[in-house]
C-alpha cells in the first residue's frame, strides 16, 4: 500500500495529502484507497477507530483531504462545507496559454452520467447546475501554465469541464480533450488548500499540501 502522506492531525480530524490515482473512499473493488491508508495509521493507536469521510477528490486529483475521527467532528465539518465556510484552492497545469491572466467563469454544467462526465451546455435547464469559478496564472515551465483557481461551487467535474471549455484542458486529462501524456490515472490537478475561521483556535487556519513530485510541478 502506498505511504501515507499526513498534513497535520490531531484528535478530531486527519488532514492527508491524497496520492493521485487512489479514491477516496473505501471500496470492495480497490485494494488500496486513502480511507484504507488512514484506517490502516489510526489502527496504530487504536482498536476500532472511527473515520468520517468529510469530502471527496476524484481518483486522478491530489492534494487536501479531511477525514474526521469523530461523528460530531464529522457532523460539524459537514456544516462548514454546506455552508461553504471553507474556500478551496485548487492548482492545474494547462499546456495552452490562458486568453486573459485572470478571469472568473460562469457557465452550466449537466452531469452526463453515460460517460461519467460533465458537460458544458449554452444555457440553464432543468438538469442543469450554474457553476463558477475564477482562475489566475501563477507561473510557466516548460510544460505549461500554473493556475490557481478558486471555485465558488462544488459542481461535479467543474474544474475540469469549465477550463476546457475554453480551450484550457487540464494536462493529462484526455476525457476533457488534452493531448498531453501525463502520468497514469493522474491529470495535473491538485487541491492545494483548504482555508477557515472554523477548522480550529486561530482566527484563520490554512492546510496545505506540497506539490505532487515529478517535473511538471517544477515552478
Amino acid at each position: 500500500m502506498p505511504k501515507l502522506e499526513i498534513v497535520y492531525e490531531n484528535n478530531d480530524y486527519i488532514v492527508v495529502n491524497k496520492m493521485a490515482g487512489l479514491i477516496s473512499e473505501k471500496s470492495p473493488f480497490e485494494e488500496s484507497t486513502v480511507e484504507s491508508q488512514v484506517l490502516n495509521h489510526l489502527l496504530k493507536n487504536k482498536r476500532k477507530p472511527y473515520i468520517g469521510v468529510i469530502h471527496r477528490l476524484d481518483r486522478v486529483t491530489s492534494g487536501v483531504l479531511i477525514f474526521a475521527k469523530k461523528k460530531s467532528i464529522l457532523v460539524e465539518f459537514n456544516t462548514l462545507f454546506s455552508s461553504r465556510k471553507v474556500q478551496k484552492t485548487y492548482l492545474a497545469i494547462v499546456k495552452n496559454k490562458p486568453p486573459k491572466d485572470k478571469e472568473s467563469l460562469i457557465n452550466f454544467l449537466v452531469k452526463n452520467n453515460l460517460e461519467k462526465r460533465a458537460d458544458i451546455v449554452q444555457s440553464k435547464s432543468k438538469d442543469s447546475l450554474q457553476c463558477i469559478l475564477s482562475y489566475k496564472v501563477i507561473g510557466k515551465n516548460d510544460f505549461g501554465y500554473l493556475l490557481e483557481i478558486k471555485p465558488k461551487t462544488g459542481r461535479f467535474h467543474q474544474i475540469r469541464a469549465q477550463l476546457a471549455h475554453i480551450g484550457l484542458p487540464i494536462i493529462g486529462d484526455e476525457k476533457y480533450g488534452s493531448d498531453q501524456e501525463y502520468v497514469p490515472l493522474s491529470v495535473c490537478l491538485h487541491a492545494w488548500k483548504l482555508t477557515s475561521q472554523e477548522f480550529g483556535p486561530k482566527e484563520l487556519q490554512t492546510f496545505e499540501a506540497p506539490f505532487p513530485k515529478n517535473d511538471f510541478w517544477k515552478f
